[in-house]
């Protein structure tokens, strides 16, 4: 039987990344789950469960290792079961950083009224929610793999399924499940209808040809043969790199690019200001680091620079901007914390996020957030900037960042 990999939150990034890695590596099958809407079950149904990647500059790529596509609200029962498969050896899961419900501290909230909901029985509907209740009947091991943009992303994991599992009274004791570390890299845009035409391809996926993962050697049992993929005892130093140096730049070209006017990450790099605005904040960034990824800091600037710039992409400002309060805290504001508030590129990206959401809601558009109504009534109501700060967990860097 082939070995299996259950993957929940089947967006373009994990079809560009986890997916296409485990094209390559053969053997195993993948499992999609969307935890909200049927559409990318449809649209990939239609065709067999095939999709083409399309790689700037290279084509397009045939994937075709997805077997089905589960809908979570349609069939809880059916995820439960497969995450209790004995044939699944890999859970991994790609559901933003607004998907893992947790509090500013990086600890479950269970004042989250879907987390509650899951912890009445009512679901399960979120993430955690599947994972506490699947594994706590799970016989055989398995790996449950996080592959967001999150600091420590497996121990984050790890610790909001023990608290669920702790509320909810689940027997976990038999339990037998490892959750590594990781960093994933690879620009993935929204697919265009532009891009749908010319392929044929309604379930097309844009990426860029670079694609980095790196991955905590803490594995309970087999794993694909994914090429390229480095396995470390320690990932926190490349996921630091580029969370900071990478994901940092990114957002706050996002909040100052759109405030200038500008659509796409390539746009704004055009803009002298901003493109050495972006560099700088990389640079302070790569301050922040362990001494062996400050030694490659320059060459990664260049290399990412040359990625911003690509005019090919396409990569909206806007998509990036989604979620800035989950975001910031771990993207900028540590980075800033860790210099003690001397970094003016950093500082810069704050203020273009208070901006930027003051200029969202004094133009009537709804911002894309899970804290969007907590921000339209602060700034509806005259609210201070320190309470927008205290959003992101920067209240104690008002001083440095208002002054």
């Amino acid at each position: 039987m082939t070995p299996r990999i259950l993957h929940i939150g089947l967006g373009n990034f994990a079809r560009a990344h986890l997916v296409d890695y485990t094209q390559d590596a053969g053997g195993w099958q993948v499992t999609g789950v969307s935890l909200r809407s049927p559409t990318v079950r449809d649209g990939l149904r239609a065709q067999g469960y095939g999709y083409g990647l399309a790689i700037q500059g290279r084509g397009v790529k045939q994937i075709d290792v997805l077997d089905d596509v589960l809908v979570a609200p349609e069939a809880p029962g059916a995820v439960l079961a497969q995450i209790a498969d004995a044939n699944v050896h890999i859970i991994s899961v790609s559901v933003t950083e607004k998907g893992y419900h947790l509090t500013p501290d990086n600890l479950l909230d269970l004042d989250d009224p879907l987390i509650a909901q899951d912890l009445a029985g009512e679901g399960p509907q979120t993430v955690i929610g599947f994972l506490a209740r699947g594994l706590a009947v799970r016989e055989t091991p398995v790996t449950v793999m996080s592959c967001d943009n999150r600091a420590n992303n497996g121990d984050v994991l790890k610790a909001a399924v023990v608290t669920f599992a702790a509320e909810a009274r689940l027997d976990m004791r038999k339990v037998q499940a490892r959750f590594p570390n990781s960093m994933v890299d690879r620009i993935t845009p929204a697919t265009t209808d532009v891009l749908r035409a010319e392929t044929g391809d309604p379930m097309v996926v844009p990426t860029e040809p670079f694609r980095e993962w790196v991955i905590e050697d803490h594995f309970a049992g087999p794993r694909p043969d994914w090429p390229d993929v480095v396995f470390t005892k320690h990932v926190a130093p490349h996921e630091m790199r580029k969370l900071r140096m990478l994901n940092g730049a990114h957002s706050m070209l996002a909040y100052a690019g759109t405030l200038a006017g500008h659509e796409f990450v390539h746009d704004a790099m055009a803009d002298a200001t901003l493109r050495a605005q972006t560099r700088a904040l990389m640079g302070e960034a790569a301050r922040t680091l362990s001494p062996e990824m400050q030694q490659i800091a320059p060459a990664y600037v260049d290399a990412l620079t040359a990625r911003f710039d690509n005019p090919h992409m396409g990569h909206s400002l806007r998509q990036i901007a989604m979620d800035g309060t989950q975001k910031l805290p771990y993207r900028i504001i540590d980075s800033l914390r860790a210099l003690g508030g001397d970094a003016p590129a950093l500082v810069a990206g704050v203020r273009a996020w208070i901006g930027f959401c003051r200029a969202e809601v004094a133009a009537g558009r709804k911002l894309q957030d899970p804290k969007a109504e907590i921000i339209m009534d602060i700034v509806t109501s005259g609210g201070s900037d320190e309470q927008l700060l205290a959003l992101i967990g920067a209240q104690n860097l008002a001083g440095v960042i208002l002054e």
